[in-house]
């Protein structure tokens, strides 16, 4: 094996012979001197830091060359802003309305940062649901990258709305009005904008993640690490010496966890990465086969206490008998201010339809929430219930699960359909989030007419929530039960010997580059995306136009400006399933733009439901779709 690398190294010596004077010795790692076919992951990852340093420099060559300049680099380490991260808090907390909750927040983040001298590794961040995580974790994270010269930290949700959210809290803490410290980065980012220095220099940024705070999805995070495309790999070696945080990592999908775990010790244990793991809900990864021998440490040293003084909620069960979405309709319309978690986007609409039919009109409006709207659509409706409960207005909103992890809101009442466990704690911490009452309500019902996901995994965690949880059995907070649930969900996948995730490990072990690449795919392709054009704006319609003309227009110079357009276009994009989509385009109410998009011109149910089951149920039997 070492006579391989020796020999490229000579190799490449021969045909640029300045690299001999700066060779001072063996080009691997120290780690890397022996044989590493015993770890041949580890021999995938170093593979791919190399490949990824490799093409970023020629990238930036290249770049060099033809512009006659180098562009500059981020320069300070993100551990050199960690007073101004401090003094920044500070300020943010006392400019906030005090809340009962915020003394516990302190103590969470007090005991974490206090954690940050500690060598790097793996760490787990257990607190509950509005204990502060966000502005916990980065202050772990920047003070730990401080103690140890680490170079930057990359913050990866799940979810774009989150990461939005997120990123304008760090940069409220760290950037600067001359220099821009928060590079923010998915798929919706505007990378483009105005032509300003900061717009140039988040577009280039962003090509190799040169940035000392990253704030990027899970997505853009694994999959450029299993990757083989070279733009998509740029980044992956920004990751060697820096602070890596997981937020909401309990959404990591079943069938990817080993590989994704397996890279993850990698770049710990080779590659001098912290990775902070940071969830209400901590899934146990440590009882899995690539975290099981390893030592995890607490940034919370005893969670358990600090989940009895955030329980801010009593649990009701309507489990047996169960009721029908009718009877919880007519629960729900009685209350003044209430959020409803279902799992499925055909309950949320008949839900919605039954709610709004049977609330008096004094109890003001009920609003509506799934990915059947578009995305400015959703962003409109949750500022409105935002305001409504600053105003302490009535209001009632019917949801699926894309309100549960991670979005701010405070709901005195919270009523969530039978789902996993960590799903029904998530929808719980939106109810008296901030501690404001002596007690908030969430009611847990299994309705008799209700949909759920179809999928294997989905399945597992529904059978391990029904083993630990329910009336007679623990509430959704109960620590030693969720540790139960979890181990019962991963052994009734075997998630260590069969599945994707198996598969890939084997794959990654055989340097089979290609075929990770194409199995490793975080988010299931199950829906279709959709762009509809948001109602009662002319203005905005008429640009809506502008925008799917210039996508359908296939010439050269119309086609370099594609991604432009399709990021002009997200907050009227909307999924809807596979199926519906076929049926849709046979129907003549969807028309195909670029690539998988479609322009929908059927009905659109504004401003309630968006794109509604019940206006399409005569071309589609309607099945459960997740959200």
């Amino acid at each position: 094996m070492i006579a391989g690398w020796d020999a490229t190294a000579k190799a490449v010596t021969a045909v640029v012979p300045e690299i001999e004077a700066a060779r001072t010795g063996s080009l691997l790692p120290e780690w890397a001197e022996g044989d590493l076919a015993d770890d041949p992951v580890a021999l995938d990852m170093l593979a791919r830091m190399a490949f990824s340093a490799l093409v970023d420099a020629d990238f930036l060559d290249t770049e060099a060359h033809f512009s006659g300049t180098s562009r500059p680099t981020a320069g300070e380490q993100v551990g050199d802003l960690a007073d101004r991260y401090e003094e920044r808090r500070g300020k943010l907390i006392a400019g906030r309305e005090p809340t009962p909750a915020d003394r516990w927040r302190a103590e969470v983040y007090a005991e974490a940062v206090s954690a940050a001298k500690w060598p790097p590794g793996i760490y787990r961040l257990a607190a509950p649901t509005g204990s502060g995580k966000t502005i916990t974790a980065g202050g772990f994270a920047v003070w730990h990258a401080r103690a140890w010269g680490l170079r930057r930290v990359i913050l990866a949700v799940p979810f774009i709305s989150i990461t939005e959210q997120n990123a304008d809290v760090y940069r409220t803490l760290l950037d600067d009005p001359a220099k821009p410290v928060v590079l923010e980065h998915h798929s919706g980012a505007d990378l483009d904008g105005q032509d300003d220095a900061r717009t140039r220099w988040r577009k280039l940024a962003a090509e190799n993640w040169d940035a000392p705070f990253v704030v990027t999805t899970t997505a853009q995070l694994f999959q450029s690490l299993f990757d083989r495309r070279p733009a998509a790999m740029r980044k992956l070696h920004r990751l060697a010496g820096s602070v890596i945080v997981l937020d909401e990592v309990q959404a990591l999908p079943d069938r990817l966890l080993m590989p994704i775990l397996s890279a993850l010790r990698t770049l710990t244990e080779k590659f001098g990465t912290t990775v902070v793991l940071a969830s209400a809900t901590q899934p146990s990864y440590w009882r899995l086969r690539p975290f099981r021998d390893i030592e995890v440490r607490d940034l919370i040293a005893s969670p358990e206490p600090l989940y009895e003084k955030f329980r801010r909620v009593r649990y009701e069960w309507r489990i047996n008998p169960e009721p029908s979405l009718a009877d919880i309709a007519a629960e729900v319309a009685t209350e003044r201010q209430v959020l409803v978690v279902v799992n499925t986007t055909a309950d949320s609409a008949g839900l919605h339809r039954l709610v709004e039919a049977r609330r008096p009109r004094e109890l003001g409006k009920c609003l509506h929430l799934s990915t059947r709207m578009t995305a400015q659509h959703r962003r409109d409706v949750l500022e409105e219930a935002r305001r409504l409960l600053d105003a302490k207005q009535p209001v009632a909103v019917i949801s699926t699960q894309l309100i549960e992890a991670g979005v701010d809101v405070d709901f005195p009442v919270v009523f969530r359909a039978w789902a996993p466990a960590d799903s029904l704690q998530q929808a719980a911490g939106r109810a008296n989030r901030n501690a404001l009452l002596a007690e908030g309500r969430v009611v847990i019902f299994r309705p008799s007419d209700g949909k759920q996901p179809r999928d294997s995994s989905y399945r597992a965690a529904l059978a391990a929530t029904e083993s630990h949880f329910g009336p007679g059995r623990a509430d959704p907070d109960c620590l030693e039960a969720l540790e139960l649930y979890y181990l019962e969900r991963y052994r009734l996948q075997d998630l260590e010997r069969t599945g994707l995730g198996a598969e890939i490990e084997e794959l990654r072990q055989q340097m089979d580059f290609p075929q990770v690449a194409e199995k490793f795919q975080l988010i299931e392709d199950l829906t279709v995306t959709v762009a509809v054009p948001y109602p009662g704006d002319d203005q905005a319609r008429q640009r809506f136009g502008v925008i799917i003309s210039g996508l359908r227009d296939t010439s050269p110079k119309a086609a370099a400006q594609s991604r432009h357009l399709l990021r002009d276009l997200r907050p009227c994009l909307a999924t809807i399933p596979r199926h519906l989509a076929r049926k849709a385009l046979e129907r003549g109410w969807a028309e195909p733009v670029i690539g998988g998009l479609l322009e929908w011109t059927g009905p659109y149910d504004y401003p309630a439901r968006g794109i509604d089951p019940a206006d399409l149920s005569d071309i589609n039997t309607m099945e459960a779709t997740i959200w």
